[in-house]
């Protein structure tokens, strides 16, 4: 990963507040830490119920209609 593109926003008295980087370095930052934060919900939550794949799916489609 390439940061070396990024740019500092700074303000009235040159304080960095803010980092610009090139999208595809974002989106890839993003995966990562979704990743991280999948595995350790999966290993909090592990030898608690399993469910099967029927009962995930209908889980999963009552979730997408609370939206």
């Amino acid at each position: 990963m390439d940061l070396t593109s990024k740019k500092y926003i700074v303000d009235e008295h040159n304080t960095k507040i803010a980092v610009q980087i090139p999208i595809k370095i974002f989106e890839k930052i993003e995966e990562t830490l979704e990743n991280y934060a999948l595995v350790q919900l999966m290993e909090e939550n592990e030898g608690d119920e399993v469910i099967g794949a029927k009962e995930a799916k209908v889980y999963y489609d009552q979730l997408k209609k609370i939206k």
